[in-house]
């Protein structure tokens, strides 16, 4: 059954009677006034960068949040005057499903076992339990396996079904939502897992919107780009720095130039890598500590700070630093000398090759899905094996085989892969590759493919 089944038009009608606008503005204040004061927009404006269909999810978020609301001074609730007075025009099922609301809260849902078109398992993050499953079609149809989501769900007919206002959380805004939580309910210092009651989750309801928003608007609006650098801590642009090679030149010439270079290993007759050395047990992450570390290791391990390949009359050297470009040169310089002339080097931000590869469209010579997907299968399978044993992160800076010989560990690795899990899904195209990569290998690997549900 779809909730969206379910007409409303007639209870948003009853809204014009005696007081009921004013108090649901009063209402749609508390979820909208902090996010408007703060990005210094109105609620026109907010609507207008997120869309229609964010608007009116917002705005259903907002109105279920008062039809739960018990207004005083005689305790009137909105759901039970209306079905008094207009309960007649409706249908058992919608009666049972507004009675629901009356009484639901909105809570934060970890997803899985997704079946389009038909249902999905969701895992309340915030009042523990086991996973319930959910009779959905639309939803179902864009969810991801462990994305985290915001939704009320309600038990009508003896299923569960989520009501209209439904949000993806990011990470980041499922981070921000716990903390607020945690300093509403006065649990900021207590490192027990955060379980809240219905209570509180009734007077929380506006955090869920602001922790969304305040997600969500800054990418809307271009204030947020993520800070991205390479694993020496170097902000993130492309560089081609290329050589051309002096007459008479081959490219055994270099090759034998470059054979025994310990910084250099060659892949093939035209193509090294460029490599840097492998960091210490708990030596301190290069760069911001919010940024995010994008880079290429070998199998040990070890980082690839560049690559180099002949390319015709030229030596082509490819970083993604204006840094490992310069002493990538240097290097280059004094190993060859005069073998290459003076090299022209060509730049490229992230956002410049995103808008690049966006407007960019599909040729005979792009590689199929039946052909690509078993070699980035196989690549990813190499990276993720060799990561098991790297310190990551998420898990405290130790490796995921060390962390998965405790309890604690154990429920950090498991978060970890739902998060590698969820991000591999993020792609625009479901037969990508990346998004059909299978992770069950490596819960089997880490002994915690209990923890999969």
């Amino acid at each position: 059954m779809n909730p969206n089944s379910f007409n409303l038009s007639a209870l948003v009608k009853f809204l014009g009677r005696d007081d009921w606008a004013l108090q649901f503005e009063e209402v749609m204040g508390d979820h909208f006034w902090p996010v408007m004061d703060e990005f210094g927009l109105d609620h026109e404006e907010i609507a207008e960068v997120l869309g229609n269909h964010w608007a009116m999810t917002l705005w259903g978020c907002a109105f279920e949040d008062f039809l739960t609301q018990v207004f005083e001074p005689d305790g009137r609730k909105f759901v039970d005057i209306y079905l008094k007075s207009r309960g007649f025009k409706e249908t058992a099922r919608s009666k049972a499903y507004l009675k629901a609301i009356g009484t639901s809260v909105i809570s934060l849902y970890e997803v899985s076992e997704i079946v389009p078109g038909k249902s999905f398992l969701a895992r309340d993050l915030l009042r523990g339990g086991e996973p319930v499953a959910v009779s959905e079609g639309t939803a179902t149809q864009t969810l991801r396996q462990w994305e985290k989501i915001a939704a009320r769900i309600v038990e009508v007919g003896g299923t569960n079904v989520i009501t209209g206002g439904l949000l993806p959380y990011s990470p980041e805004a499922s981070e921000a939502l716990l903390e607020g939580l945690k300093d509403m309910s006065g649990k900021k210092r207590s490192r027990k897992k955060l379980i809240l009651d219905d209570d509180t989750l009734r007077l929380a309801a506006p955090l869920f919107t602001h922790a969304w928003l305040f997600d969500t608007l800054p990418r809307l609006l271009g204030d947020d780009q993520p800070l991205v650098c390479n694993s020496d801590g170097d902000d993130i642009v492309f560089h081609e720095v290329r050589f051309p090679l002096e007459a008479g030149i081959t490219e055994k010439d270099i090759a034998d130039r470059f054979a025994g270079i310990d910084d250099l290993r060659q892949e093939n007759p035209q193509f090294w890598n460029w490599l840097g050395q492998r960091p210490t047990a708990g030596a301190a992450r290069p760069g911001h500590p919010d940024a995010l570390i994008a880079g290429v290791t070998m199998e040990d391990g070890t980082p690839v700070l560049g690559n180099l390949e002949v390319k015709g009359r030229f030596l082509a050297l490819m970083v993604n630093s204006a840094e490992r470009a310069q002493r990538g040169a240097e290097l280059v310089q004094n190993i060859l000398g005069k073998m290459v002339r003076t090299p022209l080097t060509t730049i490229q931000t992230i956002e410049q090759l995103k808008a690049a590869h966006q407007g960019r469209r599909s040729s005979p010579d792009d590689i199929p899905p039946e052909v690509a997907t078993p070699l980035v299968h196989a690549m990813l399978d190499k990276q993720y094996r060799a990561i098991l044993d790297q310190p990551v992160a998420m898990l405290g800076d130790i490796t995921p085989h060390a962390a998965a010989r405790t309890k604690a560990g154990r429920k950090k690795v498991a978060e970890w892969l739902k998060y590698l899990e969820m991000r591999s899904q993020s792609g625009p195209k479901p037969d990508d590759p990346m998004a059909t990569y299978d992770f069950s290998w490596m819960w089997r690997e880490l002994k915690i493919d209990d923890l999969r549900r």
